[in-house]
């Protein structure tokens, strides 16, 4: 077909969503609540992923120097600790320094108790951090393998709850965004078949009169497309009014941190990905759901 044939189509497209704009609105509507479903519940899982990061990188791994090594030595057991792999952040945490901590966190009667001690009880260490909790096993191996290293304690168990929480998140939502997508297609595709419906003589005289089937469904396919980019717009201003409002309730309450969790996403760190997404998402699914409806009508 011809540039001006392609216009004429687009053209047609643009003043069916007028023509029909009962049907128009009521696939809007379905869509709109479809592209929520489906974003929020990504949202969800997003800073959910991150509060387990969050969570991650405060195991620490508590390394433990033998007794009477030179600092020459703990400077370089250091060096080879940073040049592992896995290996994110490496501190060094003196025994006094450790005494002192301890110290500040005891009652007074605590206090008492280690008042006559002859020595620092509390040994040298590093606390590394790590960038893959699920490694973390082969990284405490590592470690103990190093010389002038007398143990290493791991958080073991609570990264493996970590990992198993941050598997059935990922596993959970990519279902759930799936089910939503699948479902959306199969309403907006009913939705729009009533439309198409009413137009079935139209498409059939243009079928027999020699139209192809791509001459036929364009209009379709720019009417769909078309409420899909509207609904796509209308879901992310109202996204943004819904969590603009729930990230503004948590922060101010101090939730995060009291559950140990840094931050979450500010809306507009993500602002453009969250349009572009719905905007995309939008007009896939309308184009794609219309398309789906005149097939049928299609054959002759």
């Amino acid at each position: 077909m011809r540039l001006s044939t392609y216009k004429d189509l687009i053209g047609q497209g643009i003043k069916g969503v007028w023509r029909n704009r009962m049907m128009s609105f009521a696939s809007f509507c379905i869509l709109i609540v479809s592209l929520l479903l489906v974003g929020l519940t990504m949202l969800l899982a997003l800073n959910l992923n991150r509060a387990i990061d969050s969570m991650e990188s405060k195991n620490e791994i508590v390394v433990i120097i033998n007794e009477g090594t030179e600092k020459a030595d703990m400077d370089s057991l250091g060096k080879r600790i940073e040049a592992l792999a896995n290996v994110q952040t490496c501190k060094f945490f003196s025994r006094d320094q450790a005494w002192k901590e301890m110290v500040a966190d005891m009652t007074d009667e605590e206090k008492d108790l280690f008042e006559y001690a002859d020595k620092n009880p509390l040994p040298d260490t590093y606390r590394v951090t790590v960038y893959d909790i699920e490694t973390m096993g082969n990284t405490t191996v590592q470690l103990s393998a190093l010389e002038n290293v007398e143990s290493v304690e791991a958080p073991s168990e609570y990264a493996d709850v970590l990992i198993s929480i941050r598997n059935i998140l990922t596993l959970v939502s990519v279902a759930i965004v799936a089910a939503l997508v699948i479902v959306c297609l199969i309403i907006i595709s009913n939705t729009t078949r009533a439309s198409v419906f009413s137009r079935r003589k139209e498409i059939n005289i243009m079928r027999y009169v020699g139209a192809t089937n791509a001459f036929i469904r364009v209009p379709f396919f720019i009417e769909g497309m078309l409420v899909g980019i509207v609904a796509g717009v209308g879901a992310f201003f109202l996204t943004k009014f819904a969590y603009v409002g729930i990230y503004n309730v948590l922060t101010g309450l101090n939730i995060l941190s009291a559950l140990g969790i840094n931050t979450l996403y500010s809306f507009d760190s993500i602002a453009k990905y969250i349009a572009l997404a719905y905007i995309a998402a939008g007009a896939a699914i309308g184009a794609v759901g219309t398309t789906i409806s005149t097939k049928k009508y299609c054959r002759v």
